[in-house]
């Protein structure tokens, strides 16, 4: 199956830690069970609130996944490439979003409504202890992110925001490692819950300090282990 005869739908699918061990046949009845959509980029694609009635596997593109305070303040929490899925906690007990997805650019996903992964969920148990490891990881990861907003000052969550980056988009130069992911200090901001000002103050702290440098509108890590001193951790990249 192929999107437009371009996008190997199961080739994408074998990216993903909770589809790729499927084996050849429960791989082509799960494909079976789905249908491809087409967003423009900046559509919306769900809301947080909104029903959990499918799950979603990217399969070319990109999606932001955000949340929104009553207010109307935005927290981006993460970027979706191909090979990712998205929905599957509201996905898995029926409930509303817990945040929202939009395409950041045009976008092709594969849809499985709920109504049919939970019977192949039901007839795959194997694939139902994956995605318990999967929701396992969200979940630290959430933990994680609640911590470093209590207990972190903002230039530490940035630093450590920098590295989750560096090490989804790094690529490596002669200047360091560069951040292929254009992100904006709004964007930063965003994803810290901090105002631009916040953000702006610490990339001038990383920079004062040679931990990073701008090249051509994208962040380089000139020091990659300076940044992770920064950050408090001791894993060199």
């Amino acid at each position: 199956m192929r999107g437009d005869g371009a996008v190997d739908v199961v080739e994408v699918l074998r990216r993903n830690q909770l589809l790729g061990a499927l084996d050849e046949r429960e791989m082509a009845e799960l494909v079976a069970l789905g249908h491809l959509v087409h967003y423009d980029a900046d559509a919306l694609i769900f809301d947080k609130g909104d029903p959990g009635d499918c799950l979603y596997a990217v399969l070319k593109g990109q999606i932001g996944i955000h949340t929104s305070s009553e207010d109307g303040k935005v927290m981006m929490l993460n970027f979706l490439d191909a090979g990712s899925v998205l929905g599957e906690i509201a996905l898995i007990d029926g409930k509303h979003r817990t945040a929202g997805a939009t395409a950041l650019r045009p976008t092709e996903l594969f849809r499985i409504d709920r109504a049919a992964f939970i019977p192949f969920l039901e007839r795959h148990p194997r694939l139902a202890i994956r995605l318990m490891g999967v929701l396992c990881e969200r979940l630290r990861w959430v933990s994680e992110n609640i911590e470093d907003a209590v207990f972190h000052d903002v230039p530490r969550r940035l630093a450590k925001r920098l590295l989750m980056l560096a090490e989804a988009y790094g690529q490596r130069t002669a200047a360091g490692v560069r951040i292929t992911q254009a992100v904006s200090q709004e964007g930063l901001a965003n994803m810290l819950g901090v105002t631009r000002e916040m953000v702006n103050k610490s990339l001038k702290a990383l920079k004062a300090a040679d931990a990073i440098t701008y090249s051509k509108g994208f962040l380089v890590l000139t020091d990659p282990d300076r940044v992770r001193d920064m950050a408090g951790e001791t894993t060199r990249l």
